[in-house]
Parts: C-alpha cells; structure tokens; sequence
C-alpha cells in the first residue's frame, strides 16, 4: 500500500511546498487546485506556473486534479479512490484575503469553512486514520490583539517586557468580542470545525494558526501576500502604499518550507483537535518600515512608498505568535529563516521571472 497524502491548495505557497517536501520522502502526493486565487486577485496571482512545475518535477509521485474543493461529489470521489492509503490531509486551499471576502462573502465562506467541512467528512468517511492538518490564521482572535497596551518605537509598535505577551500572542488570547472581518469569521468556523471533528469524532487533526506565510512560491498580490508583494515592488521601482499605525504595524513572517516542517512533525506525533499559533515569532517578525528598508538593502535602491493615514479596518497593530506550544510538544522542530533569509530567498528566486514583465502590484 503506497501511503498517499491529500494536498488541497497544491499550488498555491504552503500547498506546493508541502507537495514538494513529501514527494522528497517518498510519499505519493495528490494536489487538489483550480486555480481560485486567479479569481480572487487578477491573472498576475495564478498558480498555474507552479501546478505545471510540479507536475514536471514530480511526474511519478505528483497527481495533479483540478478540482473545486467545494465540490462534496467530486472530493468523495478522490477520497474513495485511494481510501486507506490516504495517511495525511493538508488543506491549505482558502480564500485568504480579509479585503476581498467582504466583496463577495457567500463566496468566502464557501471556500473557507463549508469546503473545509466537506473534506473533513471525506476523511471521517474514507480514511478515518489519517491525519488532517488545517491551515487557519491568526485573524480568528480578530482585532482582540489591538487592545493590548503597545508602546511606540522608532521603527515598529511593540509590547512592554512585563506584558504576559511579550514573548508573542499565544492560544490563550480569546477569540469572542472582537471584530474578526468576514474572512475572520469564516476562517473560525472552519477552524472550530476542525477541532469539532478531532474532539467529538476522533479524528486526528490539527489547527495551525498562522501569522504571515511567505516564501518564494508566493503569487503576491494586491490584496494578499505581504512580504512576496513587497519585494516584486522593490524590484520593479513599482509604488507601494502603506495603511495606517505610521508603518510601524508588526508582522511575524514564517517561510513556507518551515511551516511544511511542523505539519511533518505533527503527522509523526498527532493529537486530536490540537490546536496551535504558528509563524516567525521572535525570531523572525518585522515591521513594514524595517521590511522596506531589507528590501532596499538587497535591490541596492530606494522603494516608492506613500502613508495613508488611516488602517484597514480590523488590521493587526502588532501580531508575533508565541510558537512554545508547538516547541514543546515537537520538540524535534524549529524555526531556520529569519526576515533577512526569508526576503533574500523571494529575491533571488523571483528578480529574473518579475524583471522579464511579470509582475503585479499589491500593500499591506
């Protein structure tokens, strides 16, 4: 029996890292995408570069089904296909921008959270001994983490040593009273979900709450995609805008292939309904003005921004996720790219792709 992993998302950043770190060990891997995020951001964000890459890197491991995971027929199918084989579910497929879901949020929560329960269902129901991993976010604690008591620094917003989260925003941090954004609020309903079926059914899954996902796979866009998007505009001279809190707003970034990491890790150790905040913590976070000036230090020439002064309305001032949970119940993981390797790694990979005219533009 050839264990089988189920990649939904297979080309977007996480969803093609991950096809490309379980192809390496050996494992068959079945990416579920249609290209969505075309839909959601314009031609300059499709993934259909990368799907075509991984089918080229990948013929004999890599099966590549375009399929709308909002489709229960069409899942079960894939599911039924290789029932027991299945020995792990990644669903990184979303639609994850806060901006554009409040343009069309029937649409977002069908992909967010209905989707999400259609594949947990085809798990339960095929391969009930596999391991679901979700990918959530941050912005299920909604615009809670603007009520904690920051002070102003030079470059960033940042919280006293003495605050319980100095050392970043753990899962205690509730996610009631706040205001989440529609993708927010559809993100929890997946999430929760997720968990649901861990704790009440038995499956084995996991909710990993990320911060800023980034990496050199990243179809930066105007609507998502913060630290891919602000090295293309680097690299193109193309103007940036900044919204609000002086630039100062602090981002964790993780790198895609350390995400990738953690699900492996959770897969060897798996809980039920487990559920943690992930992403750069204090090792690798920023904020836009200190991205602006690594991105100017590695092109070797001044960026085109302008401040507006007000914020998106349910932005983050300040977001570092304290990862210990997740350190210390997969002790055999951890973090290995800072801001400084993470934004260097977008460059080198894309300069030549964004130079020869394909580029877009995006803010934060």
């Amino acid at each position: 029996m050839t264990p089988t992993v189920i990649v939904t998302g297979s080309a977007g950043l996480v969803g093609s890292e991950s096809v490309r770190f379980f192809c390496e060990k050996g494992f068959r891997v079945i990416g579920i995408d249609n290209d969505m995020r075309r839909y959601f951001f314009g031609d300059t964000a499709s993934t259909q570069r990368q799907a075509s890459t991984l089918q080229e890197e990948w013929p004999n491991l890599y099966t590549h089904v375009h399929l709308d995971v909002r489709d229960e027929v069409a899942v079960d199918r894939i599911f039924g296909a290789y029932n027991a084989e299945i020995r792990l579910v990644i669903h990184a497929a979303a639609q994850p921008s806060h901006d554009w879901a409040a343009t069309e949020p029937l649409t977002d929560f069908s992909v967010n959270a209905t989707a999400t329960l259609v594949l947990l269902e085809a798990t339960r129901k095929y391969c009930p001994e596999a391991v679901f991993l979700f990918t959530s976010t941050n912005k299920v604690y909604g615009d809670q983490p603007n009520s904690l008591s920051y002070e102003e620094h030079p470059t960033r917003w940042e919280l006293p040593e003495t605050h319980e989260f100095s050392y970043g925003i753990s899962e205690r941090m509730s996610i009631d009273q706040s205001m989440h954004s529609v993708f927010g609020a559809s993100k929890v309903a997946a999430d929760v979900m997720v968990q649901e079926y861990g704790r009440y059914f038995g499956l084995r899954t996991g909710v990993f709450r990320g911060g800023c996902l980034t990496g050199p796979n990243h179809s930066g866009a105007e609507l998502h995609g913060f630290l891919a998007y602000l090295m293309k505009c680097a690299v193109t001279q193309t103007p940036y805008t900044i919204f609000g809190y002086k630039g100062k707003q602090v981002r964790d970034n993780i790198h895609s292939a350390d995400l990738v990491s953690a699900f492996y890790h959770y897969y060897l150790n798996p809980g039920y309904g487990e559920v943690y905040n992930i992403g750069g913590g204090r090792l690798s976070n920023c904020s836009i003005l200190e991205a602006i000036a690594f991105c100017e230090n590695i092109c070797g020439h001044p960026m085109k921004v302008t401040l507006v002064d007000s914020p998106r309305r349910g932005d983050h001032i300040w977001w570092i996720s304290d990862i210990r949970k997740f350190e210390t119940q997969c002790p055999d993981w951890k973090l290995t790219r800072n801001i400084s390797d993470i934004l260097r790694d977008i460059h080198d990979k894309n300069r030549d792709y964004w130079l020869s005219g394909n580029t877009a533009a995006s803010s934060w």
